[in-house]
C-alpha cells in the first residue's frame, strides 16, 4: 500500500506506510542549540556543534543505508531478532506496518505486526539540557504470552564530523568509555579536529530505564564486543546469543568505538500487557551533568517533558495563524512558519541533506530569517538587527558567517574571503519591514561598530597591519569608530552603485544570490541585483524624506563618505569605478572619525537620482525582445556576453524577479515576462517555475551550476526561494492571479506525497522527478510567510501605522464569506477578519468599513486598500468588502 498523508489544521499529521518512503527525516531541537534529525528508521544526527557529535554524522545517503541508528533490539519468543529501526533480516523480509505521527516537535513511529505493536516517541526537551528523549512501548496484541529479551544498542560517536573518514580509527583511541548505572558515558581525552588537538570538555552519554527491570543485566560499552566477531548491527551477537559481559558499573574501557549496549533480563508479556523503555541521549560539560539526566529519567518525567515541549512549540507558533476553509493548507502553513526558526537554530548544517558547512549562519540567511521573526516576535528583533549590522565593513562588504556569540563574525566559512554582491541589499529590506511594523525610526541613529579584518577594497587587497586585531574599525588615532545604523545602510547601498562593469550594471563579483554563478569574477555583471539596489536607493530616499517631514533637517555621516554622495555622470563606468577606488584607498587604514552634516533634502535628491539611474539602466538597456516575446537579461558572463537570450530561448527567472519587484519593469513588460515565464519556465510536474531554461552548455565563464545536471539545484530546478520572490513581486505589482499560481503550485506539489516524498513544509527545490529536496532549512519559508501576511492578506505597516491591502481571490473563500489571520500588527497580537459577503475577487472589491472591536475607525485609502490614522490598541479587527465602483477605482 502506498504511503498516504493526513494533515490537520493545527499542523499534526499522519503518514501510513512511511517506511515505503526514502530520504525522509524530521527535526528534533531546542533553543539551547541541541540539533537532531530522525528518520522513520530512527537514523539521523544529534549534535550541539560541528565538533561535538553525539551520534555519527548522517548525510542523506547514510540515512537509510547506515546501520548506526538509535537502536533497541528484542529477541522475540527466543526465535528471532526484532528492532525498533525495522532493520533486521526478518523485518527486511517481512516488514512491519509502519505509521508516522508528527507534531511540534514530537516524532512518533508505530510499528505493527501479527504479534505486537511498538510505539517509539522521540523529542528534544526545550529546557537547559543537550538531550534527546525516547520512549519505546512494546504491547502484546495476541492471546498468547510473548517473551522478550531487550537490548539497547545506541552508538556513541563523541567527536567532530571531520573524523568520519579522516582519522576515524585514530580518534577512537581517544575514547574513555565508562559504565555507569543505567548507561554508558564516553569522555574522549582530546577534541581532535581542525582546531588542533585540545583537551576535550564534552561528555556523551546514553541511559535507559525499563518499566520491568530495576537494573541492567549486562553492559557492552564497545561496538566490537556488542556486534561480535563476524556480525554487524543487523544481527548483533549479544542479541542472538546469551553472552556474558565482563564489564560492571564503574569500569572504564579505553581506545575503542563506543556504544551504549544495555541488556535486560527476559520478560513475558501477557495479552495487552506492555513493556516500556525510556532512553536519554545527552551531551554535557561534565559527568555530573549527564548523571543528573540519568537520575531524572523516568516514564513520568518523559510524559511531563513531552507535554511541555508540545506546549512550547505550539505557543511559539501561535502569533501567526491562518484560517482558510482548506484545513490542510492551514496546517501546512504552520510547518512553513516553523521553518525560519529551524534555520536560525541549525543554520545550513546538521541535517542529512545539509551535509556541508561547520555550523554558523550565512549573512544572507540571517536577514531572510528575520523577515518571518519580525512578523511573529518583533520585540526581539531590535537587538538582533543592531548586532547584525556590526558585521558590515566600511568598504560595503561584510563578514559572511555569524558566530554563536553576539557580535562574533567570521570572514568566511572556509577562511576564503569572497564577495557575494547581493549581500549589501538584504539588510535594508529587513530593516524597512521592521520600521514599517514598529515605527521605531530611532533605531536608525543607534551607534554601531564596523567589522574590520585584514581585507580591504572589497576583499581584493589586504592590509597586513590589521592582521590579528580585534576586528573592529578604528580611527586613525586608534579609537573604535561607531557610525549610525543609517550610515551602515548608506555604505552598503552606495558602494555597489559605483562598482559597475562594462555594461554599467553592478559587478557580479564572486556570485550573487545564486551561489552557483561563481565563475565570472572578472567581467560578470548581475542585472538582477542592479534592480534590487536601485530599489533600495529609492527606499532610502523615501525614508530620508519621511525623516525630513518629521522635522529632521540634517543627518551626520563620517567625513570620508562624501565622494559616494556626489553627483556623477551615471553612464560613465570608468568615472564611477575611479570614485569607488578612491574611496577604498581613503578608508583602507580606518577613518578620521570626523563627521559631516548633510541636509535631508539634499540626501533625498541624491539617493533618488542614483536609484532611478539604476532602474533606468535595466529598463532601457537590458530588455530583450523578439517576435513579440520579451524578458530581461539577468546577467553577463565573464566574457561580457548576456546570459539571457530571447532568440535562443535562454531565460533566467532571477532576471525577471527583481526587475518586477523594483518597478524597473513597466506593466507591459511584466505582462510579457509572465507569458514567457509560463511558456519557458513553468513546469507543474516539478512545482512551478524553474530557475532557468536549459542552456545545454557547461559554462565555465559563468558558474559551477552549469556543471550540475539540468533540473537539479541551481541549474533549472524549481528553486522555491526565487519562485516565491517572483510571487511576492507579482503580488506587489497587482498581478495577483499570476502570483497566486506560484504559491498554490508550490503548496500542491509539496503535498503530493507520492511524488514530493516529503513531510509538510517547503523544500529548497524539487528535483526532476518532483521529489522535495533539502527540506526545513530554506529561506523560501520566510518569503512564503511574508507574502501570505503582507500581500495575500495585506497586513503590513507604514512606519508604524497599520495598513490593510488584501489581495484575496474569490476561490480562496471557497464555502466561506470570511477569511481570518491572526498576526502581530505593530506590537499588538490581533485577529483580522475579512468579510466578503458577495464573494468578490481582488480588483472587484474595495474596503467599505474597518471595525476595531466592533467600532468604526478612520482610515486613508491607498492604492490597494487602506491605512489607519492611528496605531491599534485593540485585538479584534473586522474589515468588510463591498463591490468596487464602476470606474474600477477606490472611492
Amino acid at each position: 500500500m502506498k504511503p498516504k498523508l493526513t494533515l490537520h489544521g493545527k499542523g499534526d499529521f499522519h503518514i501510513n506506510n512511511v517506511d515505503k518512503l526514502s530520504y525522509t527525516y524530521f527535526p528534533l531541537c531546542n533553543t539551547l542549540s541541541m540539533k537532531s534529525s530522525i528518520s522513520p528508521a530512527l537514523s539521523g544526527s544529534a549534535t550541539i556543534d560541528h565538533n561535538s557529535q553525539l551520534l555519527p554524522p548522517t548525510s542523506i545517503v547514510d540515512l537509510d543505508n547506515s546501520l548506526f541508528k538509535r537502536n533497541v533490539f528484542f529477541k522475540v519468543n527466543d526465535s528471532f531478532i526484532w528492532s525498533i529501526t525495522g532493520q533486521t533480516p526478518k523485518q527486511i523480509l517481512t516488514p512491519d506496518k509502519t505509521d508516522l505521527y508528527g507534531d511540534f516537535l514530537v516524532h512518533t513511529i508505530k510499528r505493527t505486526n501479527d504479534l505486537f505493536t511498538c510505539t517509539i516517541e522521540s523529542f528534544v526537551p526545550n529546557n537547559d539540557t543537550y538531550q534527546e528523549l525516547h520512549k519505546v512501548t512494546m504491547k502484546n496484541t495476541t492471546d498468547n504470552p510473548l517473551t522478550l529479551k531487550s537490548v539497547v544498542g545506541v552508538p556513541i560517536y563523541g567527536r567532530s564530523a571531520d573524523t568520519l573518514r579522516d582519522h576515524r580509527h585514530v580518534t577512537s583511541l581517544l575514547n574513555r568509555v565508562k559504565v555507569v548505572n543505567h548507561g554508558i558515558i564516553n569522555h574522549p581525552t582530546f577534541s581532535f579536529d581542525e582546531r588542533g588537538h585540545i583537551i576535550n570538555d564534552k561528555h556523551y552519554g546514553v541511559f535507559a530505564k525499563s518499566s520491568h527491570h530495576a537494573s541492567v543485566k549486562h553492559y557492552y560499552p564497545t561496538l566490537e564486543r556488542f556486534t561480535g566477531e563476524g556480525h554487524t548491527l543487523l544481527d548483533p551477537e549479544v542479541v542472538r546469543s546469551d553472552c556474558h559481559s565482563p564489564y560492571k558499573v564503574g569500569d572504564v574501557v579505553n581506545g575503542y568505538e563506543a556504544i551504549a549496549g544495555l541488556e535486560y533480563e527476559g520478560v513475558t508479556l501477557k495479552k495487552n500487557e506492555s513493556l516500556t523503555l525510556v532512553l536519554s541521549l545527552g551531551v554535557g560539560e561534565s559527568e555530573d551533568t549527564l548523571l543528573a539526566m540519568e537520575k531524572a529519567l523516568s516514564v513520568e518525567s518523559f510524559e511531563q517533558e513531552k507535554e511541555a515541549t508540545l506546549k512550547y512549540w505550539k505557543e511559539a507558533l501561535s502569533p501567526l495563524e491562518f484560517n482558510f476553509p482548506n484545513q490542510p493548507f492551514n496546517g501546512w502553513l504552520k510547518w512553513v512558519t516553523l521553518q525560519p526558526t529551524l534555520r536560525r537554530l541549525y543554520g545550513n548544517s546538521f541535517m542529512p541533506y545539509h551535509d556541508y558547512g561547520r555550523g554558523g549562519r550565512g549573512w544572507r540567511d540571517l536577514w531572510q530569517d528575520l523577515l518571518a521573526l519580525i512578523l511573529m516576535e518583533p520585540s526581539s528583533v531590535r537587538a538582533l538587527l543592531m548586532n547584525n549590522f556590526k558585521g558590515v565593513r566600511i568598504d560595503g562588504s561584510n563578514a559572511t558567517i555569524i558566530g554563536e556569540k553576539p557580535g562574533e563574525f567570521i570572514a568566511d566559512r572556509n577562511n576564503i574571503p569572497r564577495i557575494w554582491m547581493d549581500h549589501g541589499s538584504w539588510p535594508l529590506l529587513t530593516t524597512k519591514l521592521y520600521l514599517d511594523q514598529s515605527g521605531d525610526t530611532e533605531i536608525l541613529f543607534e551607534k554601531l561598530s564596523y567589522f574590520q579584518d585584514q581585507f580591504t577594497h572589497y576583499t581584493k587587497q589586504t592590509n597586513p597591519s590589521l592582521i590579528n586585531k580585534d576586528n573592529t574599525l578604528k580611527t586613525f588615532e586608534g579609537k573604535e569608530y561607531e557610525g549610525t545604523l543609517l550610515e551602515h545602510l548608506f555604505i552598503q547601498n552606495l558602494v555597489p552603485f559605483y562598482n559597475v562593469g562594462k555594461h554599467n550594471n553592478i559587478r557580479l563579483e564572486d556570485a550573487d544570490w545564486n551561489d552557483g554563478l561563481d565563475m565570472a569574477p572578472g567581467n560578470g555583471e548581475s542585472v538582477a541585483f542592479t534592480s534590487f539596489y536601485g530599489q533600495n536607493l529609492i527606499t532610502l530616499a523615501d525614508l530620508i524624506r519621511e525623516l525630513g517631514q518629521s522635522g529632521m533637517e540634517s543627518v551626520q555621516f563620517f567625513k570620508e563618505i562624501e565622494p559616494l554622495l556626489n553627483s556623477v555622470n551615471h553612464h560613465d563606468v570608468a568615472l564611477k569605478n575611479a570614485v569607488l577606488n578612491s574611496y577604498f584607498n581613503e578608508v583602507k587604514n580606518g577613518v578620521s572619525g570626523e563627521l559631516k552634516s548633510y541636509s535631508t533634502d539634499t540626501l533625498e535628491t541624491i539617493l533618488r537620482e542614483k536609484g532611478q539611474a539604476l532602474l533606468e539602466q535595466v529598463r532601457d538597456n537590458e530588455w530583450l525582445e523578439h517576435n513579440g516575446e520579451g524578458w530581461f537579461n539577468g546577467y553577463y558572463d565573464d566574457d561580457s556576453v548576456a546570459l539571457d537570450n530571447v532568440e535562443k530561448n535562454h531565460m533566467t527567472l532571477t532576471g525577471q524577479v527583481f526587475s518586477i519587484m523594483s518597478d524597473a519593469a513597466t506593466d507591459q513588460q511584466v505582462e510579457k515576462v509572465i507569458n514567457c515565464a509560463d511558456k519557458y519556465l513553468y513546469d507543474k510536474a516539478v512545482g512551478g517555475y524553474r530557475l532557468n531554461t536549459d542552456f545545454n552548455e557547461v559554462k565555465t565563464n559563468m558558474g559551477r551550476l552549469f556543471g550540475f545536471a539540468y533540473g537539479h539545484k541551481e541549474n533549472g530546478a524549481m528553486f522555491s526561494h526565487m519562485a516565491l520572490m517572483y510571487a511576492n513581486a507579482l503580488y506587489k505589482r497587482g498581478f495577483v492571479e499570476a502570483g497566486y499560481k506560484v504559491l498554490n503550485t508550490i503548496y500542491t506539489q509539496s503535498m503530493q506525497l507520492d511524488t514530493a516524498k516529503m513531510y509538510p513544509g517547503i523544500p529548497e527545490y524539487f528535483d526532476p522527478s518532483g521529489r522535495g529536496m533539502y527540506p526545513y532549512l530554506t529561506g523560501s519559508a520566510s518569503w512564503y510567510i511574508l507574502t501570505m501576511v503582507t500581500e495575500v492578506f495585506g497586513v503590513k505597516g507604514d512606519l508604524g501605522l497599520p495598513v490593510f491591502e488584501p489581495k484575496l481571490l474569490k476561490h480562496q473563500f471557497e464555502d466561506s464569506t470570511t477569511l481570518t489571520i491572526k498576526t502581530v500588527v505593530g506590537s499588538k497580537l490581533v485577529e483580522v477578519n475579512y468579510e466578503n459577503p458577495l464573494k468578490l475577487s481582488f480588483k472587484d472589491y474595495e474596503i467599505e468599513t474597518v471595525l476595531v472591536n466592533d467600532e468604526p475607525i478612520d482610515f486613508i485609502r491607498t492604492q490597494y486598500g487602506v491605512k489607519l490614522t492611528q496605531k491599534l490598541t485593540q485585538s479584534s479587527i473586522t474589515i468588510r468588502f463591498k463591490k468596487r465602483n464602476e470606474s474600477g477605482k477606490q472611492l
